[in-house]
């Protein structure tokens, strides 16, 4: 059983997607007992296909400048990356504003320090996990290739490059001929680049294997799962949450944390809270690596597709569908991935042991994920979400962050409750 300390909590962690366990995983480490709900099982939400690629250090947000001269392309051409579809509810048209809105300079620049600061603490946390535990999830630390196509995309790359070398991150801009010699797989892409932006030390893994290695270590620890169990309300009680409802029954707990992705939205607002959170549906596909696969990370910015090799296999992503919580899997999407892997890297894609997903990135209109408490909340309640398509990159960051809120909140009221009862 997990041993609790006189001043630890009982935190109670909604989600069990990669955000969700590192929390549950940070917690413990911290020496709270936690207990992990979700409607389903570890790692299968947006955890279970995701792109793979650990971007420390290229953290540029959806919500750029460069967006407003490329959205007539990507909102008409019929295979955009993009997809919109407008439904009625006042919460995507106000997240579709602010999105807008966030698409400045000044913002974008603001948003690339915060995350950059977050995703370092992220890695730190991620590598001392790795360092500490046997973790089997097709780790690797080959690099990554960013492509851009033409003069202009290339410009802004390097006016970022310039900005997150300037907050610490080393980066290289790359001809195509220096890009082939990195990743030789690019040698007949290399007429299609203006230019590659290199990030020598990036990272990839397998996100749901590292969900299913953080259940075996937490389970071990004395962590309790609730799975297949959807939390229906959080119940409100003298300006605390009391306990969460779920089918089974409720749930009681000291703290709860929020970090149900798109989901969390949902189960916030009957209390009246706001979380600037909307599903951005992906699609992935998973196929052998053949010998000609690349072992170095690509993301092409033309099709805003990323490749990441996991051990002997390929993980191809991208799309951004702004289309509810609509989870169906698009054949002509999963067609388009596999012809954004001829195109770049020729004739790679085996005619058969293609597996398709599709999954929701919960995002903010500014990038930024929602960490800690929001203003009006019960005092312990807090949240992990809107992390986007950097979930598995941010994760541990998230998690060591809404652990020490927590802790600074609530842990000197259990020390007071635990003197009072000696």
């Amino acid at each position: 059983m997990q041993q609790r300390r006189p001043t630890s909590l009982h935190v109670c962690v909604l989600g069990a997607g990669i955000v969700g366990l590192a929390t549950a995983w940070q917690l413990v480490q911290d020496g709270h007992s936690v207990t992990v709900v979700d409607s389903a099982q570890a790692g299968t939400g947006a955890s279970a296909a995701n792109g793979a690629q650990l971007s420390y250090a290229y953290v540029q947000p959806l919500a750029d400048p460069g967006i407003w001269s490329q959205l007539p392309k990507l909102l008409l051409a019929r295979d955009s990356p993009l997809k919109l579809r407008p439904q009625m509810d006042p919460q995507q048209w106000a997240w579709g504003l602010r999105f807008m809105a966030a698409c400045r300079a000044s913002v974008s620049a603001g948003t690339t320090a915060s995350l950059l600061a977050l995703a370092a603490e992220s890695r730190a946390g991620f590598d001392h996990l790795l360092a500490r535990e046997d973790i089997d999830c097709d780790f690797s630390t080959t690099g990554k290739l960013v492509l851009y196509p033409d003069a202009a995309s290339f410009a802004g790359a390097r006016r970022q490059l310039a900005l997150q070398r300037s907050l610490g991150s080393v980066q290289h801009a790359l001809s195509p001929a220096e890009a082939v010699a990195v990743e030789p797989a690019l040698a007949g892409y290399a007429a299609q680049m203006a230019g590659a932006i290199h990030t020598p030390d990036e990272c990839a893994a397998d996100c749901f294997k590292v969900c299913r290695e953080l259940q075996r270590l937490l389970q071990a620890r004395g962590v309790r799962f609730v799975f297949d169990t959807p939390v229906t309300r959080l119940v409100r009680r003298s300006g605390r949450i009391d306990s969460v409802e779920t089918p089974a029954g409720p749930i009681e707990a000291d703290a709860f944390v929020v970090a149900l992705g798109a989901g969390s939205q949902q189960l916030a607002r009957p209390l009246g809270l706001h979380v600037p959170v909307v599903p951005l549906k992906g699609y992935s596909i998973t196929l052998p690596a053949t010998a000609a696969a690349p072992r170095v990370s690509v993301t092409d910015v033309a099709r805003k597709v990323v490749f990441a090799r996991l051990g002997e296999r390929l993980r191809v992503a991208g799309m951004a569908e702004l289309v509810g919580h609509d989870r169906r899997i698009d054949p002509e999407r999963i067609r388009s991935l596999l012809g954004s892997v001829r195109e770049v890297f020729g004739e790679i894609a085996p005619a058969t042991g293609v597996q398709p997903w599709a999954g929701l990135r919960p995002a903010t209109p500014t990038g930024l994920p929602v960490l800690g408490r929001l203003r009006g909340s019960p005092v312990n309640l807090f949240f992990n979400t809107g992390h986007g398509a950097l979930g598995f990159t941010l994760a541990f960051g998230s998690a060591r962050r809404v652990a020490r809120e927590l802790g600074a909140s609530l842990r000197p009221a259990a020390a007071a409750l635990a003197a009072c009862s000696a």
